[in-house]
């Protein structure tokens, strides 16, 4: 099978829900080949839902936020590590390439969140935007569906905070400066590697090394509190980067570094496996046992509290090199609180405002 180059899984595997899976057709693959020509590379498709709700209650103890908000499902990115992946197979599909070229996109997002803003029961408490897809992904220039939602949140002043793959987030400067003029926005941006050869192969449509560090650069300047996530730390392919990425992110204008060891939920596993096997066949014997060394002796790690850390020898360097480098580089000095007491009711939308 030919590599499926701008894709991270370069496997569909079957949905574990599904009663029926599906199978290539070997004869026309062969016939294709005798006829000398190539299999057609998956494209992008968007699919519009239409959600009751938009806001979700996080459960988990190591996520920092009580709910998240997602505007889309599935994403482009195509981050082969991407433990959101299993999230696909409830809408009825793959985890592998499906959850990359089918994007489910909710356009009455920000209408449902102005809605539960409106609500009696409502109270001002932070919310991440791409808890669990990014809200930066490539329709997103288009759809402008996150711009929506930040407008919502400055109207009623309600803390938000993103997290992105995508330098497609200083688009929206304007909003999230003055969000955080009134301390109610902070910015994470996700960054993996230094190196655009890995980035591209471990996560192919985001945003190039050098965009990120601008993009830094730019929120940081316009006062947006901006924090890097190192995320995830993959044994033997970016380990070796932690010093080297503090430097670079602390020069242009980070608050903070942090960073999630990988863990392989579900069906990730198989569809890791396949990736690290065609693209590091060197070192993917080595890479496997390392993360299961992370894990207890497994790939799939669902203890809270223990998957994103990790533990044993490894982790523990880990964990000591990333707390050197935030020292020496002075990251997360800064600590930038929400401030909740601003948050109002607006009963009318069409109101106009006193201040």
């Amino acid at each position: 099978m030919e590599y499926i180059k701008g894709r991270g899984a370069q496997i569909n595997p079957d949905n574990r829900f599904l009663e029926h899976s599906y199978e290539k057709d070997l004869s026309f693959l062969q016939h294709l080949h005798q006829a000398g020509e190539k299999e057609r590379k998956p494209k992008t498709e968007y699919i519009t839902v239409h959600p009751k709700t938009i806001v979700n209650k996080v459960e988990s103890p190591d996520i920092p936020f009580s709910y998240s908000l997602n505007p889309y499902q599935g994403c482009e990115h195509g981050c082969i590590y991407c433990y959101a992946r299993n999230s696909h197979e409830y809408w009825g599909y793959s985890a592998g390439t499906d959850f990359e070229t089918k994007i489910l996109i909710k356009e009455n997002a920000a209408e449902l969140l102005r809605e539960k803003f409106k609500s009696k029961s409502w109270k001002p408490v932070p919310i991440m935007l791409s808890g669990n897809t990014d809200c930066y992904q490539p329709i997103e220039r288009k759809l402008k569906i996150t711009r929506s939602i930040l407008e919502v949140c400055l109207k009623y002043r309600h803390p938000i905070g993103i997290i992105t793959k995508n330098a497609m987030v200083t688009r929206d400067i304007d909003i999230l400066s003055e969000l955080a003029k009134l301390k109610l926005a902070k910015v994470v941006i996700s960054l993996t590697s230094l190196k655009d050869k890995t980035r591209s192969l471990l996560e192919p449509r985001t945003s190039a090394v050098g965009v990120r560090l601008n993009a830094i650069r730019s929120l940081s300047e316009a006062g947006i509190p901006t924090m890097v996530m190192m995320a995830p730390i993959i044994p033997s392919i970016n380990s070796m980067e932690i010093m080297k990425l503090a430097e670079k992110v602390a020069e242009n204008g980070a608050t903070d570094l942090a960073y999630t060891i990988i863990r392989l939920n579900g069906i990730i596993p198989e569809i890791f496996t396949d990736w690290v096997e065609k693209n590091f066949p060197d070192r993917a014997e080595k890479v496997l046992n390392q993360i299961k060394e992370l894990h207890g002796g497994s790939l799939n790690d669902s203890r809270f509290k223990t998957r994103m850390r990790g533990e044993g020898e490894l982790s523990n360097q880990i964990h000591q090199m990333f707390a050197l480098a935030k020292r020496k580089y002075k990251l997360g000095l800064e600590k930038h609180p929400f401030d909740l007491s601003l948050f109002r009711k607006i009963k009318d939308d069409n109101q106009m405002e006193l201040f």
